[in-house]
């Protein structure tokens, strides 16, 4: 019988972030939950989220940390759905920090998926990173450890109710840490930071995000990376789009940062499906057998889905709508 989250006992780690919240808010709109379980560290981040509107009586505000695994079997006991969007993610911390991201994007890891089963939960859904793919910072590297925990946890929860999977997307317009309040806060000096004139990402709104969270529970077998089909843009694209009458200042690519962002590599094509809005890469060899196989078709082998080469393109236009920015005049 296919899963569904409706009316489930939810909760989501690190809830309070963008994601979190925008998930949340969902699962309270849609989603019908009888208890929805806000994990996270930072009291006043939990406080400030509770005041500002976030205060439906289905809420639970558990403060806690993923690398504390003992709290987490406490606050997941019975729950239906774990959402694990814990991290550390900005990328010089991390590099400054190298024990600190992996004691939290991989031991976290760890502790969610140990956690999780012993408490009988029937879903678990990851947020990764195109960062993970082909990794040259610690950040992707400690994404790409936390994908194959997720991934291979399945065997581990053979024979229980547990299911593990991925999801794995790009930046997020307007999340925090992202460029594009860097580039609001830095047109006030008319000047704006650009790594290279010819580095692109991949975009999503966090509400994409959201769906494709929603969908992968649903879906999931067990172990796959569920990646949406979303557009790209070039940075400088988004520099004149969010600063207009600014200068850009190129000032080189960071350490740990790449040109292009890749979602799914040639290696990864062999086990990689295709459908309307999205793909999914199966696991390999997996030693589990959770129902059939989603509909969808076999990419080509070598296939590859970069950020320079994808066939969907973020405009100006469009860009300046989803950042908030007024119209330009005619």
């Amino acid at each position: 019988m296919p899963f569904t989250p409706h009316g489930s006992n939810i909760l989501v780690t690190g809830g309070t972030g963008t994601f979190g919240k925008a998930f949340i808010r969902h699962a309270l709109e849609h989603l019908d939950p009888e208890r929805l379980v806000v994990f996270s560290r930072d009291e006043l981040k939990q406080h400030e989220m509770r005041t500002s509107g976030f205060d439906d009586p289905r809420l639970r505000y558990f403060i806690g940390d993923v690398r504390d695994e003992t709290r987490l079997r406490r606050a997941m006991s019975g729950v239906d759905v774990v959402v694990h969007a814990a991290a550390l993610k900005q990328v010089p911390a991390c590099e400054y920090n190298p024990f600190e991201a992996i004691m939290t994007n991989v031991m976290g890891a760890r502790n969610v998926v140990e956690a999780s089963i012993d408490a009988g939960v029937k879903r678990v859904i990851a947020l990764s990173t195109d960062k993970a793919v082909a990794p040259v910072n610690l950040y992707g590297a400690t994404k790409l450890c936390s994908e194959k925990l997720f991934t291979q946890s399945n065997a581990y929860a053979s024979g229980t109710e547990t299911v593990f999977a991925n999801v794995r997307y790009g930046n997020v317009l307007g999340s925090r840490g992202s460029v594009i309040p860097l580039f609001k806060k830095q047109r006030e000096t008319g000047v704006v930071t650009v790594t290279h004139p010819e580095m692109t990402r991949f975009w999503l709104r966090v509400e994409q995000g959201v769906d494709l969270v929603v969908k992968a529970m649903e879906m999931t077998r067990g172990g796959e990376i569920f990646v949406p089909k979303i557009p790209s843009m070039r940075i400088v694209d988004l520099a004149h789009t969010i600063a207009p009458d600014c200068n850009i200042e190129f000032i080189g690519v960071r350490p740990g940062e790449k040109l292009h962002e890749t979602m799914i590599s040639a290696d990864e094509s062999r086990q990689t499906l295709e459908l309307d809005d999205l793909f999914i890469v199966e696991p390999e060899g997996a030693t589990w057998h959770r129902g059939a196989s989603p509909l969808g078709r076999r990419v080509a082998e070598g296939f590859t889905y970069v950020s320079d080469t994808n066939d969907q393109w973020i405009t100006g236009d469009q860009l300046r709508v989803l950042a908030g920015e007024p119209a330009r005049a005619a």
